[in-house]
Parts: C-alpha cells; sequence; structure tokens
C-alpha cells in the first residue's frame, strides 16, 4: 500500500505569502509613520498573531466538512443563515474588490511594460490600459482554472521574483539605516506616538489577509491538519520578515518629520521615493520597486482569486471538472474585469471600505466558528492553541480594527500629518 505524497510545504507557504503581500506593503511605512519603527513592528507583530491564529480556526473548522466544503457550507452549517448572509456578502466584497485593484493596477503597469517594449523611435505604440487589463486577468485566470498547483508553482516563481527585487531595492537603504532617524532621536517635529496606534491597526491587518485560502490549502494539502499549519505559520512568517524589513529600510532612512509629501499623495511610490532622494541615492530604486510591485500585484491576485474561485465553486455547486471549473472561472473573473474595464481607475474608494468587511471575515467571524465548532464536536482532528481565551482575543482584535476604521471614517482619530 503506497502513500499518497502531499504537496511541497513551501508551495502552500507562497501560496499563504503571495496572497498577504500585496503592492500595498509599499504603503506601509506611511501607514505606520505616527507610531514610527518600534510601534509598527509591535502593531505588525500582534496583527500577525491575530491574523494567522484567525485562519487557523478557520481551519479548525473546516476539517469537520468534507473536502471542498468552503465558508457558504461551513458557517451556515455552525452559525446559522443570518450570519452566513453577512459572511457571504463581507468575503464576495473584498474578494471580489480585491480581484477588480489587481486587475486594474495589472492592467496599467502591463500597459505600460507592453507599449515600451513594442515602440521604436520611428514608431510608437499605444495599447489601451483595458488591453493590458485583459492580457493580466486572462493570463493570470488560466492558472486559476488550471489547479491550486499551477497557482502553487507560479506564485512560487513570483515570490522568488520579489525576494530579488526586494532585496536589490533594499540593499543601498539598508547600508544607510542610521539610528538616529530609525528611533526618532533628532528632535524634530511632535514626538507622540500612542494617539496613532487605532489609526495604523486597519492597515497593518489588510496586509495579512489570506483567509480565503485555507479551504483551497485543506483540499490542496488532503486535509492533512499539520501541513496546512505549517504553510499558514511559513508563509504568515515570510510576510512578517519582509514588512519588518521594509520598515527598517524607509523608517531608518526617512525622518518621521519628513514624511508629510508622502502622506498627502497617499503614500504614492513616487512620492516615497522623492522624499528618500534627499538622503540617498534611489534612480535604480523606482524600476526595481516596480517591479517589485508588479510581482506583488500578480502573486497577490493568483492568492485572492483562488479563494473567491473556493468560495464560488462551493456556493454555487459547481464541481471540479473542466465545465464547472470553466463555469466558476467565468463567475470569479467576468464581473471584475468588466468593472475594471468600465470603471479602470475607480477602485480606491472601494478598497476603503473593504477593510472593514474584511475585519468581520478574518477574526470576528472566524473566532465564532472555532467557538461553534468545539461546542458541536466532541473530537476534532486540530484544536488552535490558547482555549477560550484565545477565541475572545481574536474577538477583541477584530472589535479594536472595526472601532479604528469607523472612527477613522467619522474624522475622530487623530491623524498624523508629518
Amino acid at each position: 500500500m503506497t502513500t499518497k505524497q502531499l504537496p511541497s510545504l513551501l508551495g502552500g507557504a507562497m501560496i499563504i505569502a503571495g496572497t498577504a503581500i500585496g503592492a500595498g506593503m509599499l504603503a506601509n511605512p506611511t501607514a505606520t509613520a505616527g507610531v514610527w519603527f518600534i510601534g509598527s513592528l509591535l502593531l505588525l507583530a500582534y496583527t500577525w498573531f491575530c491574523m494567522t491564529t484567525s485562519g487557523l480556526m478557520i481551519l479548525e473548522a473546516n476539517l469537520h466538512y468534507p473536502t471542498g466544503a468552503s465558508f457558504d457550507t461551513i458557517v451556515k452549517d455552525l452559525l446559522g443563515k443570518r450570519w452566513n448572509l453577512i459572511n457571504g456578502l463581507s468575503i464576495a466584497f473584498v474578494l471580489y474588490i480585491l480581484t477588480y485593484a489587481y486587475i486594474t493596477s495589472g492592467g496599467g503597469i502591463t500597459q505600460h511594460l507592453l507599449n515600451q517594449v513594442l515602440s521604436r523611435p520611428d514608431n510608437t505604440v499605444e495599447i489601451g490600459r483595458g488591453v493590458g487589463s485583459l492580457l493580466f486577468c486572462c493570463v493570470l485566470a488560466g492558472f486559476v482554472w488550471l489547479s491550486t498547483k499551477a497557482v502553487d508553482r507560479f506564485t512560487t516563481v513570483l515570490i522568488g521574483g520579489m525576494i530579488i527585487a526586494f532585496l536589490l531595492s533594499t540593499s543601498g537603504l539598508m547600508a544607510s539605516v542610521r539610528s538616529d532617524v530609525l528611533f526618532n532621536n533628532l528632535a524634530q517635529g511632535e514626538t507622540h506616538y500612542l494617539p496613532y496606534l487605532l489609526t495604523a491597526l486597519p492597515v497593518c491587518l489588510v496586509s495579512f489577509g489570506f483567509h480565503g485560502n485555507v479551504p483551497s490549502l485543506v483540499k490542496y494539502y488532503d486535509r492533512h491538519a499539520q501541513s496546512v499549519v505549517k504553510a499558514i505559520f511559513l508563509g504568515t512568517g515570510i510576510a512578517f520578515v519582509i514588512y519588518a524589513f521594509w520598515q527598517l529600510a524607509v523608517q531608518g532612512n526617512l525622518p518621521r518629520h519628513q514624511f508629510a509629501p508622502v502622506i498627502e499623495k497617499g503614500g504614492d511610490i513616487a512620492a516615497l521615493l522623492k522624499a528618500l532622494s534627499q538622503y540617498i541615492q534611489t534612480d535604480y530604486m523606482g524600476v526595481v520597486l516596480n517591479f517589485f510591485a508588479y510581482m506583488a500585484i500578480a502573486s497577490s491576485f493568483l492568492g485572492v482569486s483562488l479563494g473567491l474561485f473556493d468560495y464560488l465553486a462551493d456556493l454555487l455547486k459547481f464541481d471540479d471538472s473542466s465545465l464547472g471549473r470553466t463555469k466558476t472561472t467565468l463567475v470569479t473573473f467576468l464581473p471584475p474585469l468588466l468593472l475594471s474595464l468600465q470603471f479602470p481607475y475607480g477602485f480606491v474608494v472601494a478598497i476603503g471600505y473593504a477593510g472593514l468587511a474584511a475585519t468581520i471575515w478574518a477574526a470576528i467571524v472566524p473566532a465564532l466558528l472555532a467557538k461553534a465548532t468545539r461546542q458541536r464536536f466532541t473530537e476534532s482532528h486540530y484544536t488552535v492553541y490558547g482555549g477560550n481565551f484565545m477565541i475572545y482575543f481574536v474577538i477583541l482584535f477584530g472589535l479594536l480594527n472595526i472601532l479604528a476604521q469607523i472612527a477613522a471614517q467619522f474624522g475622530v482619530l487623530p491623524t498624523f500629518l508629518g
């Protein structure tokens, strides 16, 4: 009797890391400028722990249901139709909005890249943004249609490219980190940190969003709980380390009181590079960081859309045949693609509201699922550490994020302006 060989741990970890590390990480140093370096590391560590734990809570619940069961089946059975409706709306909203955002962002970079490659001095080629979005979406959607393994392999390549680009872009910054800048000993500008704690928290939450991939990994690893646990810890751990080094590279070179023009532009990478250029040579960094952003957008697109794909397949009861996967692919990618073609620049406002929905789905609901699972089932293949205390700890994390996001919408929270 032969034992079925499970996919590699690295493959699953790359799916998790690729989903979590989006292009939004480039804005992390700006969003956490108020709490600065030590504060940002503490916030990232707190968020990493809570988001990793909530992901494991989804795993705990998922293992009591058939392979392929996703949020619709699990939440409906454990929490009832009302919670399933709330959770379903939040999942669909977040994943569709993120898929739409990545299509528009990736389409813009694809357009720019193709125009550069195809143009000649005597013949300028102008491919439209719509064509760029269409190419970006169709090529990557093909990997999702093929299988989770295809996403794993291609995401591993993308993450490898991201790490190389990250090292190339930050090597100069790392070598020039100044301790007086890193610990804000320059005595210029304000020196308050705690008032900006809640403001930065939701940004950190978005940086560790991978929860839509947990049912996919249960299926991928043939229900082997420990393989999924290790993939989640390794994947989120990679994301945390990359975030920490990026914080060090930026906040160790650009003084806290010099973040005003970057904050004014919403953390735009061009504005950040311009501010950094006063302290270090950044000419080559623009090219490398654009490459990094493209890899980050593509890997996040694959991870997010894979989670949406499996959720919709479960919701609509499409099977895993070629025809079934084709129907799921159309339902997954066609709406955000059409939206991207119609509104190629309209995703920024929508993403601002996606964080609130993500908090419900990635923190509150997983904790409630773990609680209901332990009440319903006497035996379990896997139980998350920390007992009931950890359930309430994660719920508190979710409530703090909801409070921060609502308060920010009404202008109640103080905002760091540099």
